[in-house]
């Protein structure tokens, strides 16, 4: 099946809801039936329109040749306090936004990618009893809330692929922690380690290894997200709780 990447401007999917955000520089010319669909969930204090998830957006959109990578944002964000509520409750509006997805793209691989909370809400949607997604993409996990709190439950729930993306530096999500609840896991997951990135995976100057820019660094990791999505796509991941994709050299 060969199709278009559809732009922001008239597009079916806002049409349905006008929080909905789509790739506006996905690079794809045509995709196959391994082709994804993205559904791109936003962190707490920023909204889908932030640079940061306008670069993760078409990073993702160009390295697995998705057909289409779909954002939006959650109500809370456009309200006066902005003050993200408990995941629990975005779990509805989030996978209201994936039926619609799923259902325009019934024959592409489903993957549900988020950023910091966009990412635990994930884990949940991916969970719901109707929604059937091929994997999970977490890009900066927040493992440890303000307060202390693991928020480890929603990963032992997956039963679907999960691949994160981290930096060795974020306060949120220590790779000890991390590795020893993806021990725990049911699900296939995968880590991809920034070095010395935080939980936004900036670098600082000092730390940039030679003839590597953050740019660059953030390339590998979608290089690193493609080539799980792919394995799980294309159907090819051997059998087994984890697999090893590790860090950005």
């Amino acid at each position: 099946m060969d199709s278009k990447s559809p732009t922001t401007t008239g597009n079916e999917l806002e049409q349905l809801d006008p929080m909905i955000k789509t790739a506006e520089t996905s690079s794809v010319k045509c995709s196959d039936r391994f082709s994804p669909v993205v559904v791109f969930a936003h962190g707490s204090g920023a909204p889908s329109t932030s640079d940061w998830m306008i670069r993760w957006r078409n990073l993702l959109a160009t390295a697995l040749n998705a057909v289409e990578v779909v954002t939006f944002d959650y109500p809370y964000i456009h309200g006066a306090r902005k003050a993200a509520p408990k995941a629990e409750t975005l779990v509805g509006f989030h996978s209201d936004i994936v039926r619609k997805v799923a259902a325009k793209y019934p024959e592409h691989p489903l993957i549900l990618a988020g950023k910091s909370l966009g990412s635990r809400v994930s884990c949940m949607v991916a969970a719901e009893k109707d929604i059937v997604a091929s994997a999970v993409v977490c890009l900066g996990y927040t493992l440890k809330g303000r307060t202390g709190v693991i928020h480890d439950a929603p990963l032992l729930q997956l039963t679907v692929p999960v691949m994160f993306v981290q930096g060795s530096n974020d306060v949120h999500c220590s790779l000890q922690l991390l590795e020893v609840v993806m021990s725990k896991l049911k699900a296939l997951n995968a880590l991809h380690v920034i070095q010395n990135g935080d939980h936004s995976f900036q670098i600082s100057e000092k730390n940039l290894k030679c003839g590597m820019t953050r740019e660059k660094t953030e390339e590998c990791a979608a290089a690193a997200v493609a080539e799980f999505v792919s394995q799980i796509t294309s159907e090819t991941v051997i059998n087994g709780p984890r697999v090893s994709l590790l860090e950005t050299h």
